[in-house]
């Protein structure tokens, strides 16, 4: 025997206000153990023996609270080495400089391998240089080094809806590039001055991180990617492989052994993580048990 129509609507109703209640009764929860354990405090590294996973992935900008972890991972003796798992089209060049530079202080106190996942490429394959070995897959898109400015340019489409931008700058240089005018040869070589310089550090990073001198590092630094073949065969990178070839690695030649765990790094603080986790179990309950069923249901139900 069916129930009926108001009735169902009612039942649905009542399951949408206790699962909204649970939901904010796991948050006040969460909230008071946030309050007891203070939200300013953060975890110092585990004492026990580990490798550090260094996950880098989207696009690459300096982050001042992985620097300071990375920077504590530098001295902390629990820290048998650091593991850069590298999953990025690339970012900023300070970002990458940022990394990099980090990256380079831990390895003249203890091992680093970085592992390239599917692309590596701009300053993600910067970042790998520091690395005393660098893996990745044979199908990893990887390179690209070089230096990149883009801008757009429509003072025509502005003179045809006829808008005319009132742009008053302190020098000739200070607006270029700009959206309302085209760049002038005095700014296109200013420009092109900021891109040289930049491009030059980039290839400075790759030949000492890859040992090769910088000549032969310039005929590859014309902005092309490169599949991991390609890169192993260019001398870009070191092996074909990813995280079990890294451990493997560093128990042969840097005897960290293959049985230490790998803790990826946090920088969050311990409130943070609780209050993270009470927001992902919130809408988790919500989406599965009041919109992922309730919703739909109420919205649209096929006739029988």
């Amino acid at each position: 025997m069916s129930l009926e129509p108001d009735l169902l609507a009612d039942r649905r109703r009542l399951r949408g206000r206790l699962t909204l209640w649970r939901g904010l009764a796991i948050l006040a929860l969460f909230g008071a153990l946030a309050l007891v354990f203070g939200s300013g405090a953060r975890d110092a590294l585990p004492g026990a023996q580990h490798v550090l996973r260094l996950p880098v992935s989207g696009t690459i900008t300096e982050d001042r609270r992985v620097l300071e972890a990375l920077d504590a991972a530098a001295t902390d003796n629990s820290v048998r080495a650091v593991l850069v798992a590298i999953d990025s089209p690339g970012g900023t060049m300070a970002g990458g400089e940022s990394l990099h530079t980090a990256l380079a202080r831990i390895a003249r106190h203890k091992p680093v391998v970085a592992v390239m996942g599917a692309t590596a490429a701009s300053a993600g394959y910067m970042i790998a240089m520091p690395a005393q070995r660098v893996f990745a897959r044979e199908s990893t898109v990887t390179g690209s080094i070089g230096v990149l400015l883009q801008s757009v340019e429509i003072s025509q489409l502005l003179d045809r809806l006829g808008i005319q931008p009132q742009v008053i700058a302190s020098g000739p240089l200070k607006d270029q590039p700009s959206l309302f005018r085209p760049l002038t040869e005095e700014g296109r070589a200013a420009l092109n001055r900021v891109i040289g310089d930049l491009y030059a550090q980039f290839v400075a990073i790759v030949a000492a991180g890859r040992h090769m001198d910088p000549e032969r590092v310039r005929t590859l630094a014309d902005g092309r990617v490169f599949t991991g073949r390609q890169a192993l065969e260019a001398g870009l990178i070191d092996a074909i492989g990813g995280e079990r070839e890294a451990r493997a690695w560093l128990a042969a030649e840097r005897q960290v052994p293959e049985s230490l765990p790998i803790r990826d790094i946090e920088t969050r603080s311990r409130a943070e993580r609780l209050l993270s986790s009470a927001t992902e179990s919130i809408m988790k309950t919500l989406l599965s048990e009041w919109l992922g069923v309730d919703a739909p249901l109420a919205v649209w139900q096929p006739a029988r």
